[in-house]
C-alpha cells in the first residue's frame, strides 16, 4: 500500500552536494560576562522566516579569488581561511562591519558598505586600495556543522568567533533589502531559557552551538574560554537537529518519492524524560545503526522510549517492527488503520481523535494531541502541540504530496489541509525534507493548488470531456511536463471524490455531470 500506482518507476535522487559557507559570532563584554550578535530575520523569508540567526553566507567565486590573491595573510589555519575571506565580506554586507588593521572591528562608512553589497568583487579592490584593513584581524573557528541530507541545498557552515572586546560598535543594516529586521546582544543561557520555552526561534544547528556555548561558559568560566574549547576539541560525531524544544528530528534513507530521499525521524519529548518515535523507516542495516545510535544517545541522557507511533501505513514510514524490536522495546501507537497493517505480535494501542500523548519530562511535561488527517492515506494522524504539529504526510517543503486514487480522498485531503492552517502552527515537521518555518504560507499554497486543480476536473466534466484521459488532459494544461501516468492516478483521485459528492456520475465508464 505505497503511493505510487502501478508501472510508476522514478528515477533515484542524489543527495544534493554539499557546500560551504561561514558564520560570524561576534561577542562582547558586558557587565556580567559576554554577550553575541544575532540577527531576526525577516518574516517574509522562506529560509527561516522569525528566526534569530548569526550574520554569515556561502563562499562564492569571489570568495575564492580573494584568497588566491590574498592567501597567507590573515593569519589563519589554511583549511579555514578560504571561509574567513568569505565571512569578512559577509561581514560588511550584512552587518556593515570590519576589522581596522589594528585588531578592532569598526563600521565602515556608507560608501563601502554599498559598493560591496553591489557587487561581491569590491570588496577585494577595497582591500588592495586601503579602504578596507585586514591587519590583525582576530578570529577563531569553533566549530562546523553540516546541512542534513533531508535539504535541498547542503552547506558545511564554519562559526568563527570575533571577540570585540569592550567595543559599543553595532551592527546596521544594507542599502536595500536585508535578511534582518534587528539586531539584538544576547548572553548564551538566556537565548537557550527563551528557546526552551518556546519563546524565540533559533535555526538547529545554532541552538546546539549555543547551548555548547552556554555550557562551556558555565564550566570554564567566560565565552573565551568556552570558545577556545570548543575550537580545541570540538563536539565528535552528529549534532542533535532541533527546530522546537522536545523534538528531535533525523533522516532515514528510505525508498520514497523523489525529490525526496529520506524519510523523517522524530524523538519527541524532554530529553532525560518520557519520550516517544515518530515514523522509524528503518529497514536496512544503515538506517538501523543511525537509529540506534540515536537511541543509544537518548536513552544515555536518561530518557525512556514509551512508544513507537507512525502517521500512516505507507512503507516508507512504518520500519522493520523485528529490526526495531532489537534496538528498543515499545508498543507501537497508531490509528486503527495503521495498526491493522501491523503483524498483530506487536503489543499497540490505537490512537483516535482527540487523544493525547502526555510526556513528563525532567523540567516540565509535554503534551501532543492526536488529530486525525486522512486524505493522504486512511489512518493518517497527525501530532500537535505549542512547538508545532508532526503533520506526516500533508505536506513538504520541496516537492509534492500525492494522493493515491487506489486508498487517498482528495476531499479529506483539502479538508485536512484546511484544518492544519486554521491551527495557525509555528512550525510543521513533515515526513520529508525539511521542516517547515513559515507554515500558513505552505497550506495556503497546498490549497490553492488542489482546489484549483479539483475545480479544473469539475470544468473539464463540466464542458463535456468525459474520459479519464481526457479529463486529465485538459486539468494538466498548466503543467506540460507532469508524469502521464501519475497526472492519470491524480485526476483520477479527483473524479473520485467527485463522485463521491454526488457533483460528477460516473456510467458506462465515463465521467458526466449528473442529469
Amino acid at each position: 500500500m505505497g503511493e505510487l500506482p502501478e508501472g510508476v518507476n522514478l528515477p533515484p535522487i542524489k543527495t544534493p552536494e554539499v557546500l560551504r559557507s561561514a558564520s560570524v559570532i561576534l561577542s562582547r563584554e558586558c557587565e556580567d560576562g559576554h554577550e553575541i550578535l544575532l540577527g531576526h530575520r525577516v518574516p517574509e523569508l522562506v529560509s527561516f522566516p522569525d528566526y534569530w540567526a548569526f550574520p554569515g553566507g556561502g563562499i562564492c567565486d569571489e570568495d575564492r579569488h580573494s584568497a588566491k590573491v590574498l592567501g597567507g595573510k590573515l593569519g589563519v589555519e589554511g583549511k579555514y581561511e578560504l571561509a574567513c575571506f568569505a565571512l569578512l565580506r559577509e561581514m560588511v554586507e550584512e552587518v556593515g562591519l570590519s576589522p581596522d588593521g589594528k585588531g578592532n572591528i569598526i563600521q565602515v562608512t556608507p560608501e563601502v558598505r554599498e559598493l560591496v553589497c553591489g557587487d561581491k568583487a569590491e570588496w577585494l579592490r577595497l582591500v588592495q586600495d586601503g579602504s578596507i584593513k585586514i591587519e590583525m584581524f582576530q578570529c577563531q573557528m569553533v566549530t562546523d556543522r553540516t546541512t542534513p541530507p533531508f535539504s535541498p541545498r547542503r552547506f558545511q557552515n564554519y562559526f568563527f568567533h570575533v571577540p570585540m572586546g569592550k567595543s559599543t560598535v553595532s551592527p546596521s543594516f544594507p542599502p536595500g533589502r536585508s535578511e534582518f529586521d534587528d539586531f539584538k546582544w544576547w548572553r548564551p543561557d538566556v537565548l537557550i531559557e527563551k528557546w526552551e520555552r518556546n519563546q524565540i526561534r533559533i535555526p538547529p544547528p545554532i541552538v546546539t552551538l549555543i547551548r555548547d556555548l552556554a555550557n562551556g561558559i558555565s564550566d570554564n568560566g567566560d565565552l573565551l574560554k568556552a570558545c577556545d574549547k570548543l575550537s580545541s576539541e570540538p563536539p565528535s560525531g552528529d549534532h542533535r537537529i532541533e527546530f522546537a524544544p522536545g523534538v528531535e528530528a533525523f533522516p532515514l534513507r528510505t525508498e520514497t518519492i523523489p525529490p525526496s530521499t529520506h524519510t523523517n525521524c522524530y524523538i519527541i519529548g524532554e530529553l532525560g524524560g518520557e519520550c516517544v518515535v515518530v515514523d522509524p523507516s528503518s529497514k536496512t542495516p544503515d538506517s538501523l545503526a543511525i537509529l540506534k545510535k540515536k537511541i543509544d544517545h537518548v536513552t544515555s541522557m536518561g530518557s525512556v522510549i514509551i512508544a513507537t507511533v507512525f502517521t500512516h501505513r505507507h512503507p516508507d514510514h512504518v520500519g522493520n517492527l523485528d529490526m526495531i524490536s532489537d534496538v528498543y522495546d515499545a508498543p507501537v501507537w497508531a490509528s486503527r488503520e495503521t495498526i491493522q497493517s501491523i503483524p498483530p505480535e506487536y503489543p499497540f494501542k490505537i490512537l483516535s481523535e482527540g487523544d493525547k500523548i502526555v510526556l513528563e519530562g525532567p523540567s516540565e511535561r509535554s503534551s501532543w494531541d492526536v488529530i486525525e488527517t486522512p486524505g493522504h492515506c486512511p489512518g493518517h494522524i497527525c501530532l500537535v502541540s505549542e512547538s508545532g504539529i508532526v503533520s506526516g504526510d500533508n505536506c513538504v517543503v520541496i516537492g509534492t504530496i500525492l494522493v493515491p486514487s487506489s486508498e487517498g480522498d482528495m476531499s479529506s485531503y483539502i479538508k485536512g489541509l484546511k484544518r492544519l492552517n486554521e491551527m495557525s502552527p509555528t512550525m510543521l515537521f513533515p515526513g520529508h525534507g525539511p521542516p517547515c518555518t513559515n507554515p500558513r504560507k505552505l497550506l495556503g499554497r497546498y490549497i490553492r493548488h488542489r482546489t484549483s486543480r479539483h475545480e479544473k476536473v469539475l470544468e473539464a466534466v463540466a464542458s463535456g470531456i468525459d474520459s479519464l484521459g481526457g479529463i486529465a488532459e485538459y486539468a494538466y494544461l498548466d503543467t506540460p511536463d507532469a508524469h502521464p501516468i501519475l497526472s492519470l492516478d491524480q485526476t483520477l483521485s479527483h473524479l473520485k471524490s467527485l463522485v463521491s459528492s454526488g457533483k460528477v456520475e460516473l456510467r458506462d465508464g465515463l465521467y458526466l455531470l449528473p442529469n
